[in-house]
C-alpha cells in the first residue's frame, strides 16, 4: 500500500539544537530511495507501507546510536484507495485553487 507521512522526529536529552540528528534522519530517507520534502518541522515521505515505517524505525535507531536516550515522534499517515496521488500533486491542486481565487 502507498502511504505519505509527516514525520516529525525529536531526540530528547541532546541539548537544544538536533539538526545532528535530523541531518541523519535525511541520510536514510535518501539512503532508501523514498520521495520527501524536509519542511522547519519534519518531513513529508512518500512511498511504499513497509519500507517508509521500516525508515521510521532506521532513523528512531539511529539516534540512540548517537547518544539521544529517549525519542520522540509524532506521525501523520494518509493513504487512498481511490487513485494515486504524490507529494507534488497536493501541493499543485492547493496552487492551482489559490492561482484562480487570486486572478478573480
Amino acid at each position: 500500500m502507498h502511504v505519505m507521512i509527516d514525520l516529525c522526529v525529536v531526540p530528547i536529552g541532546v541539548g537544544v539544537s538536533v539538526s545532528t540528528y535530523i541531518a541523519e534522519c535525511e541520510v536514510i530517507i535518501n539512503q532508501n530511495n523514498l520521495e520527501s520534502q524536509l519542511h522547519p518541522y519534519g518531513t513529508v515521505i512518500e512511498g511504499e507501507w513497509d519500507k517508509v515505517f521500516s525508515v521510521v524505525k532506521l532513523c528512531h535507531e539511529r539516534m540512540h546510536e548517537m547518544g539521544a536516550p529517549r525519542v520522540f515522534t509524532s506521525l501523520k499517515v494518509g493513504t487512498r484507495t481511490d487513485r494515486e496521488q504524490s507529494m507534488q500533486d497536493k501541493i499543485n491542486s492547493v496552487e492551482e485553487k489559490l492561482k484562480k481565487k487570486i486572478e478573480q
